[in-house]
C-alpha cells in the first residue's frame, strides 16, 4: 500500500543516496502543503514570519491559526500572522514547505525547522542540516531544477 510515510521515506533515501528520482505526484494531489501527518498544521508549526524578521526559526502558538491556502499556519504573535496574511507569497516557504533540496529531483521530503535558508526573499526549507549544507553548496542550480519539478507536478 502506499501512504504518505512510504513515499516520504523513499524520497528521503533516494535524496540521501544521491539517486534522481521521477516526480510522482502523489503528495501534491492530496496536500499541496508539507503538514504534520498527526496535526494538520504547516512547517512542523514554525512561524514562517519568524524566519524574516527574527532570522530563526520561531515557534508558532495554536492562538495565533489562520488558515490559508488548504493548510493551518502557526504565529507567534498576531502581528506575525496579519503579517503572513497580507502577503502570504512573501513568506510561505517554496515548494510548500516540503524540502528544496528534494524538490530539485522532483521528490517530496519533510523538512525541519533549523534547516532553511532565504535566498532572493524567499523562505527554502530543508530536511536536515546535512542536506542543507548540500543545497546551499550549489542553491542556483538546484533552485532553477526545483522551479521547473514543482511547476509539473
Amino acid at each position: 500500500m502506499i501512504t504518505r510515510r512510504n513515499i516520504v521515506l523513499g524520497a528521503a533515501a533516494g535524496v540521501a543516496g544521491g539517486l534522481v528520482l521521477a516526480p510522482t505526484g502523489v503528495l501534491a494531489s492530496k496536500q499541496k502543503n508539507f503538514v504534520g501527518w498527526q496535526d494538520g498544521v504547516a512547517i512542523n508549526q514554525t512561524d514562517p514570519v519568524g524566519y524574516f524578521t527574527q532570522s530563526a526559526p520561531v515557534q508558532g502558538l495554536k492562538e495565533f491559526a489562520a488558515k490559508w491556502d488548504e493548510a493551518i499556519w502557526y504565529f507567534a504573535s498576531a502581528e506575525n500572522r496579519d503579517m503572513f496574511l497580507a502577503t502570504p507569497e512573501a513568506y510561505a516557504p517554496k515548494y510548500g514547505g516540503y524540502c528544496a533540496f528534494a524538490m530539485s529531483f522532483g521528490s517530496f521530503a519533510d523538512t525541519v525547522p533549523e534547516a532553511w535558508s532565504i535566498v532572493d526573499s524567499a523562505l527554502y526549507l530543508n530536511q536536515s542540516l546535512g542536506v542543507r549544507t548540500r543545497w546551499n553548496a550549489d542553491q542556483a542550480a538546484l533552485i532553477k531544477r526545483a522551479d521547473q519539478a514543482w511547476a509539473s507536478v
